[in-house]
């Protein structure tokens, strides 16, 4: 199956930024959509939105730190629709700091959501996906995972992993499976600047309303990577604005 008509696609952390304007992109384009996100009330809204434009789309409260919750998310998309075509795992927080603070607390939620959320997804979807023989993955990483810059450095090791991990899966797929990383340079999200150090977070948060992107474009990406024709897998996308260094 080619194009974004008739696909059904999964998405995590789709109650806001990219992931919501990855679910208003495909459902415009006709896919068949579940969304996952920990935020019920924002997650129906966004449904509700959907919904109402004559798109097709259902809510699934999904933390993808919980391995349980990601099957929840597959299998909704088995049972409503009867297949899954698409996971794009794009669940994420940014709180940055410097190795001085501390705040290991922090260091923990981007490793479960980064690491331990992709290998959850993966978990969730890859026997659909080969019982089927047919699916995609579609991994949100950052430009981080290519330029370390403090104080990101915990942050860009998770997207790094979602990099490795990636690739290391594409090689594993076989003819079957697409296999796609997606790396956002600054966008204009509200996890940009929340949580984390006060001063870093300030600090992107400036930089967010200086250069950043709109998530539509990020959005596009993915859509883009889906819609290829059968056989074809982009394999890597870095999209970032023109005046981010």
């Amino acid at each position: 199956m080619s194009g974004v008509q008739g696909k059904v696609v999964a998405i995590t952390g789709a109650s806001s930024g990219i992931g919501e304007a990855t679910a208003a992109h495909l459902a415009e384009r006709g896919a068949h959509l579940v969304l996952g996100a920990r935020r019920e009330e924002r997650l129906k809204a966004v449904v509700e939105r959907i919904t109402a434009k004559g798109g097709s789309a259902v809510g699934v409260v999904v933390d993808v730190t919980r391995r349980a919750d990601l099957k929840r998310l597959t299998d909704t998309a088995v049972e409503r629709f009867g297949r899954l075509d698409v996971l794009v795992s794009n669940a994420g927080t940014m709180a940055i700091s410097p190795f001085d603070e501390l705040r290991q607390d922090d260091w923990d939620a981007m490793v479960t959501t980064h690491v331990t959320g992709l290998l959850n997804g993966i978990g969730a979807a890859l026997p659909v996906f080969r019982q089927q023989r047919s699916g995609q993955f579609v991994n949100v990483a950052s430009t981080a995972a290519y330029v370390v810059k403090s104080p990101q450095a915990v942050y860009a090791a998770t997207k790094t992993a979602v990099k490795v991990l990636t690739e290391g899966l594409r090689q594993e797929s076989g003819p079957d499976l697409r296999v796609t990383l997606v790396s956002p340079g600054c966008t204009d999200t509200e996890g940009v600047g929340k949580g984390g150090s006060p001063a870093a977070a300030a600090a992107i948060a400036r930089q967010r309303d200086e250069i950043a992107m709109p998530p539509s474009a990020v959005a596009a990406a993915i859509g883009y990577a889906i819609e290829q024709p059968e056989g074809i897998d982009v394999s890597e996308i870095v999209v970032r604005p023109t005046a981010q260094a």
